[in-house]
């Protein structure tokens, strides 16, 4: 199979597949996580960019910044209760939160130099961060994470009018 360039399409796809996961039902992350394989290309960093920008938007939603932080040492362990890191997982995970962050503070990371030896597995962990961040987000602003996700998707231009089915995430 020929290699293809990532397209806007796919991109819109990505934001739309876990924002509206996130809206409807953010506990089986495994489902989530499913779904976004079919999205992801063999030595890309795609769809794990666009969980990302999703991350740091959701830091920027949430007024995060120097001053009102969330804090690392407890972000998974409060948002992101049912994954397990363990070993190089943990340091994967750490680079995916930190490059949200980063992007939310200004810096775009250079993804092919950092993650070029873990390539494809990056976007699961840019999943199980934004996932996490996005959570976090919506608890430190009082919200629920379905009302985040409806504020990311209408900043992105996103309808998830039409929700994820089982046909749509259990591929």
């Amino acid at each position: 199979m020929a290699r293809r360039d990532v397209t806007d399409e796919d991109r819109t796809e990505a934001q739309r597949l876990l924002l509206a996961w996130l809206a409807v039902d953010n506990n089986d992350i495994d489902r989530v996580t499913f779904a976004a394989f079919d999205l992801h290309m063999q030595y890309n960093t795609f769809p794990g960019e666009e969980f990302m920008r999703l991350a740091a938007d959701a830091l920027e939603a949430a007024g995060v910044n120097r001053g009102d932080p969330i804090a690392y040492e407890t972000l998974l362990a409060d948002h992101l209760p049912e994954i397990d890191f363990k070993g190089k997982q943990n340091s994967k995970i750490r680079f995916a939160v930190m490059s949200s962050a980063g992007l939310r503070g200004g810096l775009e990371p250079d993804l092919l130099d950092e993650v070029a030896y873990w390539n494809d597995d990056y976007w699961r962990y840019a999943l199980f961060a934004a996932v996490a961040l996005i959570r976090a987000s919506a608890a430190k602003t009082n919200r629920t994470v379905a009302e985040l996700a409806e504020q990311l998707a209408t900043r992105h231009g996103l309808d998830l009018s039409r929700l994820p089915s089982d046909s749509d995430t259990c591929r």
